[in-house]
């Protein structure tokens, strides 16, 4: 346990602290949430059953009509009465699908909220133009719409501070409290301090030949762009780099992130304060310049929730103010917008 999270425990009341980090609000037909699911292959436990939700299941169409959009190319796809049903971008493995409303709630660190009927999930291969005329997609647009397994966001939630642990098969601790990492590190250097293989304990080849070995003190740490690495990478499958180098997959740095690995600009880093949010949806990876010495380069990374209870701009992320994965404000608000020290370093987004 880190001086900050400690400190951070001793702001808030034992009544507070035990309030669920994540509640999901639904409808009408009783369903369970459950933390830890490993699509990746990595391993799956038996999973944990966090708490009953009630939820209206959502209805699979018989027909959907697609509409083109540009800037960026995508393909929205809608029902007949013209609801969107889901997004697909050209580039992108990330689709946003519509199903049950969810609330977050992180109340140790914020009152915000963020409440969305949308699920992050990803595709097979980047979405091209036509891709749904092709056998593969309407058995997986009908499987994902009615899956209530972890997506995207609910799998961000897994690291919060006091979320259960999980094991696999193989007795690898891979979801559950993550801390920031070596404590000397700061979240203009997180890059640097604990990967995923670091917080699951783990020696990691990678495809591309580069072999990792956690460093001392560093098991049950993620850093902010090793906490995008894990929850997209080694929970949801999305392809890995060793180091930081153009391919496709994510890279080790969240500078690299950027300027390297795979995926779609959605805002472009200019140099400055990027102050442009309506192209943005839940799932893409946003990008900062914390530094404070001039040198114009990205720097931290974090992941898009989406329009908080507040009607502002929020995100997650892993940093060492916070000792881990927040969407809180202990440490800065996590905000993409207002007058805060992320909202100013904010500079770019991608879709992956």
């Amino acid at each position: 346990m880190s001086l900050a999270r400690i400190e951070l425990r001793k702001q808030w009341s034992r009544a507070t602290r035990v309030t669920a980090l994540l509640v999901v609000i639904g409808l009408s037909v009783t369903a369970t949430l459950h933390f830890g699911h490993n699509p990746s292959g990595a391993g799956t436990s038996a999973s944990i059953n966090a708490f009953e939700i009630h939820d209206a299941a959502v209805p699979v169409a018989s027909e959907y009509r697609y509409e083109r959009l540009a800037r960026p190319a995508r393909t929205v796809v809608r029902d007949k009465a013209g609801a969107v049903v889901a997004t697909f971008t050209d580039g992108a493995r990330t689709v946003v699908l519509t199903g049950h409303s969810r609330t977050f709630r992180e109340p140790r660190t914020t009152r915000a909220t963020v409440t969305s009927n949308a699920w992050v999930r990803l595709i097979p291969h980047e979405w091209r133009e036509g891709e749904e005329a092709t056998a593969w997609f309407r058995p997986w647009l009908d499987s994902a719409l009615s899956d209530r397994s972890p997506d995207v966001l609910g799998v961000t939630m897994e690291y919060l501070d006091g979320a259960p642990s999980g094991t696999n098969e193989k007795n690898v601790r891979f979801r559950g409290d993550a801390s920031s990492g070596p404590s000397e590190a700061d979240d203009r250097t997180a890059s640097a301090a604990a990967d995923f293989y670091e917080y699951l304990g783990l020696r990691w080849t990678f495809p591309d030949g580069v072999h990792r070995k956690p460093a001392e003190g560093t098991y049950g740490a993620v850093d902010c762009s090793g906490f995008l690495r894990l929850v997209y990478g080694y929970r949801l499958g999305y392809p890995l780099l060793g180091s930081n180098t153009r391919g496709t997959g994510l890279p080790r740095s969240a500078h690299a992130m950027y300027e390297l690995g795979s995926g779609v600009p959605i805002i472009p880093d200019g140099g400055g304060r990027a102050q442009v949010y309506n192209l943005l949806q839940p799932g893409d990876l946003v990008f900062f310049d914390l530094d404070q010495d001039g040198g114009r380069q990205i720097d931290f990374a974090g992941i898009y929730l989406g329009m908080d209870s507040g009607h502002h701009h929020r995100f997650i992320s892993s940093r060492s103010a916070a000792d881990g994965p927040t969407f809180g404000d202990f440490g800065g608000a996590s905000l993409l917008d207002g007058g805060g020290r992320f909202s100013k370093g904010f500079r770019a987004a991608k879709r992956i």
